[in-house]
């Protein structure tokens, strides 16, 4: 069935009763191997590509909404596994292209690593599927303009999985911004947490009998297959993905964007320096794990985007959290930035303004304005922060509440998508949108990897006046898996 046949009374009599309820349910699936689904009151048709920990996470949400009727991944006891627990007559596929060739697959879920989202994405939307894709975004910047392109081209729904702009306390974040409740916005600090990657060098393995490792590396140059290199931690490489700088960036600097009211531009100067805990050595991560980005934008507001020393978290496998000397920490902040920037304990966006200050992260919003709100409400005319109105009812509406648990919110984040999908709106976090937050990060990158100041023009997306860092825009890609044009 495909997206086109959806019957849309059907679907969203379906979907209100999912819509009702914030539970998880995996009950009553009816999917098969086969071309032909079955009758399901217009349920839309799931495949889900990428099934890892994450996958797995978001194809049990999207079970309230749709059925699903295929699984895909390179590593085919990771697919079997989901056919196991998600749909047990379910298509298992190794290679995504034979997926999205069934004409009866509505909606793709897409969490393959970062490398993987944009080809994956195109030729789902090419192929006239919907699709619910992994952050962050892209692996490069011209990766960006591309998928924006073909979504336009096709019209199809995407939307990113960037839940936090479905999440009470960042909605109320922004609007207190927008509305003026801290005065005029004069700086932003966006923090990610200290995880460290240290790690390496790791030895070359067999390349295990149910893996793919050609078609996992797909674009990237070509290595000998170790297992660093995949699942969980295959953030930690350049060739894979963006470090931190883009995993969690991706959701932070997107609020920090919404906030500052720059969601549809982006810097014109980025000045970043970062410290690399393998120093370069072969075979080990190769990502920076503490850094500074300096970014201001058009208006004069400077964003420092950092990560929070205070906030040591360990992802995958570290030999250890290493210390940071005084002499690094200096070089790192210079001298001029705050003490508490040097210092910080937690994650998340803080908004600086004439007038005051307000902090947000997934624990809840802090700060004087927040307090103030039960007296002195937002106006019924007041500026506000998208529409979750497709979400399911029944989560805390105090924004202050560290009770709202964020898998509610990815919840939310997945109800809208799916009541997009049947009513054609535009979803909460859109490629446009979520291709100028990454466009932030990446240009992070290149600047710490580059150790130079860069000079953007958001309206001609370009790097201006240096051709070397204007050449990281793109990466060039091994074939056959290059992302058309």
């Amino acid at each position: 069935m495909s997206n086109s046949k959806i019957r849309r009374r059907d679907f969203l009599r379906s979907t209100a009763g999912a819509l009702g309820s914030l539970a998880i349910v995996n009950s009553g699936l009816q999917s098969q191997a086969d071309e032909t689904p079955p009758p399901d009151g217009g349920r839309p048709a799931i495949g889900c590509i990428g099934l890892g920990d994450r996958g797995i996470y978001l194809a049990h949400q999207a079970t309230r909404f749709g059925r699903i009727v295929a699984v895909c991944d390179v590593d085919l006891n990771r697919a079997r596994r989901a056919r196991e627990s998600l749909a047990p007559k379910a298509g298992v596929y190794q290679d995504y292209r034979r997926l999205l060739d069934r004409n009866d697959v509505d909606v793709i879920i897409n969490a393959t690593p970062d490398h993987w989202h944009t080809l994956v994405n195109v030729s789902a939307c090419r192929a006239g599927k919907d699709v619910y894709t992994e952050k962050p975004l892209t692996l490069t910047i011209d990766e960006g303009k591309i998928l924006r392109r073909v979504v336009g081209q096709t019209g199809r729904i995407v939307q990113v999985g960037t839940q936090q702009r479905s999440t009470p306390q960042f909605q109320t974040a922004v609007e207190l911004v927008r509305n003026g409740r801290l005065g005029k916005l004069k700086q932003v600090w966006v923090a990610v947490p200290f995880c460290s990657t240290k790690g390496g060098p790791f030895p070359k393995e067999a390349v295990p009998d149910d893996l793919d490792w050609d078609l996992y590396q797909g674009q990237t140059p070509e290595h000998d297959y170790c297992h660093w290199r995949t699942h969980a931690v295959f953030r930690w490489w350049y060739e894979y993905a963006g470090g931190i700088v883009t995993d969690w960036g991706n959701h932070h600097v997107d609020v920090a964007h919404w906030g500052m009211d720059c969601e549809s531009t982006g810097p014109v100067s980025v000045d970043a320096r970062g410290l690399f805990p393998n120093q370069g050595r072969a075979d080990c991560y190769n990502t920076a794990d503490r850094f500074l980005s300096r970014m201001v934008y058009p208006g004069g507001i400077e964003m420092l985007y950092f990560a929070a020393m205070g906030d040591r978290q360990r992802y995958g496998a570290v030999e250890k959290n290493v210390d940071t000397s005084p002499e690094e920490l200096k070089w790192l902040f210079g001298e001029d930035v705050p003490e508490e920037i040097k210092t910080l304990q937690r994650n998340g966006v803080m908004f600086i303004g004439e007038q005051g200050r307000v902090f947000v992260n997934r624990g809840g919003l802090y700060g004087k304005a927040a307090d103030e709100l039960e007296e002195n409400p937002l106006p019924p005319d007041a500026w506000r922060a998208a529409a979750t109105d497709d979400a399911p009812g029944g989560l805390p509406k105090d924004p202050r509440s560290a009770k709202v648990r964020l898998g509610d919110c990815t919840d939310r984040h997945m109800a809208n998508f799916f009541a997009c999908v049947a009513s054609r709106r535009q979803p909460v976090s859109t490629v446009a949108l979520q291709h100028r937050t990454v466009t932030a990060c990446h240009l992070t990158n290149i600047s710490l990897r580059l150790n130079r100041k860069l000079r953007w023009d958001p309206i001609k997306e370009e790097i201006v006046g240096d051709d070397e860092a204007r050449g990281w825009q793109a990466r060039a890609q091994r074939e056959p898996y290059t992302i058309p044009g």
